[in-house]
């Protein structure tokens, strides 16, 4: 049976209606829960099942409404985690005024032990010191070339921060001198590449990222088409590195195109495990 141009054109407008509903519509509000089970060689057995939930680049603007962050942080919250780590671009690049939305919204979270950030790019291109302000109101920790410890019993868990690379404000030699040389040690970094030059020190057991968004719009089984500088050898999920395992989270928000393809927006919950 033949079909006719005419129909055949319009079964292909439908077609292209349906992806770009999906990628407009649906995809950037289907969030993925994704859960991953590390086992860490340095990790004392007082943090074995120790839960890390990721979140990163929520990229606060007119398009991630106060109600959406919302949202996003009552998910993160339901895994009950004893950290929350946040890799940078809260707030997309020059949308300053978006930052009260941002500040109010992190109320809701909550952690056992502590919730720690670095900023990414985009906060610099924001207002870095307003984003500063916003943590420090919620009593989350920034994570700027410094390393916070957490005790149980005698052993420690180091959670360590760099600021952005791609800023050069980046300083991984402060963050070696306060390394205590006991305990597991993950390293909080927005550009996932970075990951070459952390593994080499021999000093962190992982390394969490995001900034690539996984490059936002992809087809399955090819490599993304547009990936930011600093993340494209290791743009989404768990990668090894030498002896570290660095992992890159798709994020939460969207720049440029505001649609996501086959890069669903991401939570990821980690729970570590003792031993080799």
């Amino acid at each position: 049976m033949q079909i006719s141009v005419k129909r055949f054109l319009g079964l292909c407008l439908f077609l292209i209606f349906c992806v770009l509903l999906y990628a407009k519509i649906i995809e950037p509000n289907w969030i993925d829960i994704h859960r991953v089970q590390l086992r860490l060689p340095h990790l004392a057995s007082e943090f074995n099942d120790y839960r890390i939930v990721q979140i990163s680049d929520l990229h606060t603007d007119k398009f991630m409404t106060q109600r959406h962050l919302r949202r996003i942080f009552y998910l993160v919250n339901q895994q009950k985690p004893d950290l929350i780590a946040m890799t940078g671009d809260f707030v997309t690049e020059y949308q300053q005024k978006f930052i009260p939305y941002f500040q109010n919204s992190l109320k809701v979270l909550k952690s056992k032990d502590k919730t720690v950030a670095v900023l990414g790019n985009h906060d610099y291109l924001a207002n870095p010191q307003g984003i500063r302000k916003a943590l420090r109101a919620n009593n989350i920790l920034e994570l700027r070339n410094r390393v916070y410890s957490i005790k149980r019993g005698n052993s420690i868990l180091n959670i360590a921060g760099i600021d952005d690379v791609l800023m050069g404000t980046a300083r991984l030699d402060l963050v070696l001198q306060q390394l205590p040389p006991e305990g597991a040690a993950i390293i909080l970094v927005h550009e996932p590449d970075f990951a070459d030059i952390s593994a080499a020190t021999g000093k962190f057991d992982l390394q969490l990222s995001g900034h690539s968004h996984a490059g936002q719009v992809r087809l399955p089984f090819f490599k993304p088409p547009v990936l930011p500088t600093l993340s494209k050898k290791y743009y989404e999920g768990l990668n090894r590195v030498g002896n570290m395992n660095v992992y890159t989270n798709r994020g939460i928000g969207m720049t440029s195109l505001r649609i996501r393809f086959g890069s669903r927006p991401e939570i990821t919950v980690f729970d570590l495990v003792t031993g080799k």
